[in-house]
């Protein structure tokens, strides 16, 4: 991908319309996209092999912390300064689809 391929980094503005199609993720200082799910019947490294292959595929990774049934994402564009830009949105989305296969959900509060 060349410079001028990537992704530029979002307005304040358009991080709110983008959250708006991925509504279990938060933003944190206006910079890195995070999620936690809860897996209800198997270990979340199964999850997170769907999702290597997610992020092989678009060429872009996000961190995991991986427990026994929970994983967090946290996602952000390093190459644009750790800004966030549509890259990011387009692999939460992936990620969510991902995990509503599994059977993930929210921790319960």
């Amino acid at each position: 991908m060349t410079a001028s391929d990537r992704p530029k980094p979002l307005s304040p503005a358009e991080i709110e319309e983008a959250l708006a199609r991925v509504p279990e993720w938060t933003v944190t200082d206006g910079r890195v996209l995070e999620r936690t799910v809860t897996l209800p019947h198997l270990p979340a490294a199964i999850l997170v092999v769907h999702i290597a292959q997610i992020q092989s595929e678009l060429d872009h990774h996000a961190d995991i912390a991986l427990g026994y049934n929970t994983v967090h994402f946290a996602t952000t564009s390093h190459s644009e300064g750790s800004r966030l830009t549509s890259l990011d949105f387009t692999l939460a989305a992936r990620i969510d689809a991902a995990c509503a296969a599994h059977g993930a959900h929210p921790p319960k509060s």
